[in-house]
């Protein structure tokens, strides 16, 4: 996983991405890509996207057919907080399903 961190932090770092705004997208990917690790058989694949106006969006496909659910952690979990964060932390995100899976996604907006 680190070395998926580090190059997405290369590429925020080469658009310019302020530091702050950069550290949320990789949380939030990471967290993204250990659902998908975890609770799925099939692996992730990540894409990263800067429009021109300055819209950061992140997709995460996974080839599980459903979708990713919320859980309720207890106070002293120590997973199950990653969609939580995604949640309060992107400007928006969802989930879309596919055939052949689905695309878990989150936006950033300009800082």
């Amino acid at each position: 996983m680190g070395a998926v961190r580090r190059r997405l932090r290369a590429v925020l770092d080469r658009w310019g991405l302020p530091p702050e705004r950069a550290d949320v997208a990789e949380l939030l990917t990471s967290e993204l890509i250990t659902n998908a690790l975890v609770h799925t058989p099939t692996g992730a694949v990540f894409d990263a996207a800067l429009t021109p106006e300055g819209l950061l969006r992140i997709e995460v496909r996974d080839g599980a057919p459903g979708l990713p659910g919320r859980r309720a952690p207890g106070e002293y979990a120590t997973s199950g907080r990653g969609l939580l964060l995604v949640e309060a932390l992107a400007d928006d995100w969802g989930v879309q399903l596919r055939g052949d899976g689905k695309v878990t996604w989150f936006e950033l907006g300009p800082s």
